[in-house]
């Protein structure tokens, strides 16, 4: 990480995600008169010099909220740079503890589903957690038979009904770089039933105005159109996220606050055969910065998910693990 200079506290930050038989989060209202007070954030706090993430979330969570925690993984790792500080916070997804949550220190409590979080209502570095939590762990990219969506869209969309139902993909990119505007905007309609009818969000690889015109939940953005933007781009969709290949790219999507990125290729693949392959090591040091959730793209299938997820991965992505 880069450094943050002598007069810039460094905060490391554990937090846990707990969730009820319902869905719902539970989360915490940082108090008035603390850094960010008001505010609502994820349970937890600082961790001792030297003290593992694991261990510290487990003594703040006990000193917090009165449980004992027995299991918990890793969800997203992010860094957030304040006027007057910077965070590292760790925020871990608790699969079992023991007793009954409550606010031992007078905080405030609230049990809240992912999607009805506001995140204005939350610190800057607890933001894009919001998005992890709203995100599947499992992205379907269609395969090159999309720029032939045109002439057998019955077929298409047969595939895509069959994909969806065949594996556990909750969301979809509509990508079909040959297809002329028309075309794509007829497959994007009924895709977008599809989609809507097995609640897996449809993403559009398109332009963001043609994007903002179609069916959909949100926007792909392939790296070269991200490099061209200065802003989010404003299409009444409440999803958007973009192609990476650097830690450049990574930068400008969590600059823009995109709520995704993807990041390829970890493996070597037949449709990029001249791209040298991250390889998982390289992929989880760029993931270290990258403050937004990534998904590993390039050569990966179900068999990948756990080792994507070990290297600080959202999940995986891919067109030949899922649709093929």
């Amino acid at each position: 990480m880069p450094s943050t200079g002598p007069s810039v506290e460094l905060v490391h930050v554990a937090a846990g995600v707990l969730t009820d038989s319902e869905g719902r989060v539970l989360i915490a209202q940082r108090p008035i008169g603390a850094h960010q007070g008001g505010l609502w954030e994820f349970p937890g706090g600082k961790l001792e010099p030297g003290e593992p993430v694991e261990q510290g979330l487990a003594r703040e969570l006990d000193e917090e909220l009165g449980i004992q925690v027995t299991s918990s993984k890793p969800l997203i790792r992010l860094r957030h740079d304040y006027a007057d500080r910077s965070v590292v916070l760790d925020i871990h997804r608790v699969l079992g503890y023991q007793g009954t949550p409550s606010g031992r220190e007078g905080q405030a409590l609230d049990w809240q589903r992912p999607e009805r979080m506001d995140p204005a209502r939350f610190p800057a570095a607890d933001r894009p957690a919001i998005s992890a939590l709203r995100l599947p762990n499992r992205y379907l990219i269609t395969g090159a038979d999309a720029d032939a969506g045109h002439t057998d869209p019955d077929a298409f969309v047969a595939r895509l009904e069959q994909a969806l139902a065949r594996a556990a993909p909750r969301m979809v990119q509509l990508r079909a770089p040959g297809l002329d505007a028309e075309a794509y905007a007829q497959l994007a309609q009924r895709c977008a039933e599809v989609c809507r009818a097995a609640q897996a969000p449809l993403l559009l690889n398109c332009d963001p105005k043609r994007a903002a015109e179609l069916p959909g939940t949100g926007l792909h953005l392939t790296e070269a159109r991200l490099s061209a933007l200065s802003a989010r781009p404003e299409i009444g969709k409440p999803l958007i996220g973009a192609s990476c290949h650097s830690a450049r790219a990574l930068a400008k999507a969590a600059a823009l606050e995109l709520d995704y990125a993807l990041l390829s290729p970890v493996r070597h693949t037949r449709s990029h055969a001249d791209a040298v392959p991250l390889g998982w090591s390289r992929f989880a040091e760029l993931v270290e910065d990258a403050c937004l959730p990534v998904y590993a793209l390039g050569g990966l299938d179900e068999a990948d998910l756990d080792t994507a997820i070990r290297h600080g991965a959202q999940g995986i992505a891919g067109i030949r693990g899922f649709w093929s």
